[in-house]
């Protein structure tokens, strides 16, 4: 199936060992892609990972886009569901980390597992290592995400961004490494609900649910915002239902952020009209089991405020 889409796009043919492209095709994309190919080479056959890599070049030379795919670090805990699925969504259209840095630690392992308690029910993710696989993408772990740890990895590499997919909060030099800034998906309406456990505070404070895809600065869900979106809260749906729903919408906001770097004017994010108000709540800790069946029962009666049926 995966060779069927790629000859769709890519005008070739199917083989025994592999995907025959036509010379049109590779000196197409050959700059990006197989510098060291001629132009003149009558046909290449390329195994599955290579055909990959070069139906993501195809697209995105395809796409018209203004500026080059950005070079990028994703950071995420350990085979956390919320980075697992943000990768699904960034990878379907074509951006590809230039290295992932995991955190393998005690903090990882409980969050991992925590979310997996709060989206009990709903699809996950293919892990890391599977949706990577054949892409080249370098992938490290680390004790703790923070600048001595990570820094080491990034330090030489020219970085337009670095990707968050679940992490601690990223203090220090990390902040000011890439050119274009450092990207999160917070799954919760900024700056209504910063912090933890935010479909449970938002049911619980009458916000109404959703995810915002922000820049970091040095405060905790402070940054400009690049883009917001509501999720549609119907009468049934549990709480596990909003995290997995605010889980995807958060995933789909930074793919369509970074749609937006490679074919909008990206600097106007950094700009004043794009900051954030103070908002009128504390910045909120994980939500105590106490809070967490309130927000249960509320959902189960359906006296939650913001229904859209």
């Amino acid at each position: 199936m995966f060779a069927r889409r790629l000859c769709a796009i890519a005008g070739g043919a199917i083989s025994r060992r592999g995907i025959a492209l036509s010379a049109a095709t590779v000196a197409g994309v050959s700059a990006l892609t197989y510098p060291h190919t001629p132009a003149a080479s009558l046909a290449v056959e390329l195994n599955e990972p290579d055909a990959r890599k070069l139906m993501i070049n195809l697209k995105h030379n395809l796409s018209g886009a203004k500026r080059p795919m950005p070079r990028f670090a994703f950071l995420l805990l350990k085979e956390h569901p919320y980075g697992r699925e943000m990768l699904r969504q960034m990878l379907s259209e074509g951006f590809v980390p230039e290295m992932i840095i995991e955190e393998d630690s005690n903090i990882a392992d409980e969050e991992r597992e925590k979310f997996l308690t709060r989206i009990e029910g709903n699809d996950i993710a293919p892990p890391i290592a599977e949706q990577i696989c054949g892409l080249g993408v370098k992938h490290v772990s680390v004790k703790v995400h923070n600048s001595k740890n990570v820094m080491p990895h990034i330090r030489d590499l020219p970085l337009d961004l670095i990707v968050l997919g679940g992490t601690r909060i990223i203090r220090g030099e990390m902040l000011d490494h890439p050119k274009h800034g450092v990207l999160n998906a917070h799954p919760g309406l900024l700056p209504a609900c910063r912090g933890s456990a935010s479909p449970a505070w938002s049911v619980y404070h009458e916000i109404p649910i959703g995810s915002t895809c922000h820049f970091c600065d040095r405060g905790i869900d402070t940054g400009n915002i690049i883009q917001k979106r509501e999720v549609e809260v119907r009468r049934g749906m549990t709480y596990e239902d909003l995290c997995y729903c605010t889980l995807v919408t958060s995933g789909v906001l930074m793919k369509e952020a970074l749609l937006t770097y490679i074919h909008g004017d990206w600097t106007r994010f950094r700009d004043v009209g794009y900051a954030q108000s103070k908002g009128d709540r504390p910045t909120f800790k994980n939500a105590p089991p106490e809070v967490v069946a309130a927000v249960k029962q509320k959902l189960k009666d359906q006296t939650y405020g913001h229904y859209v049926d």
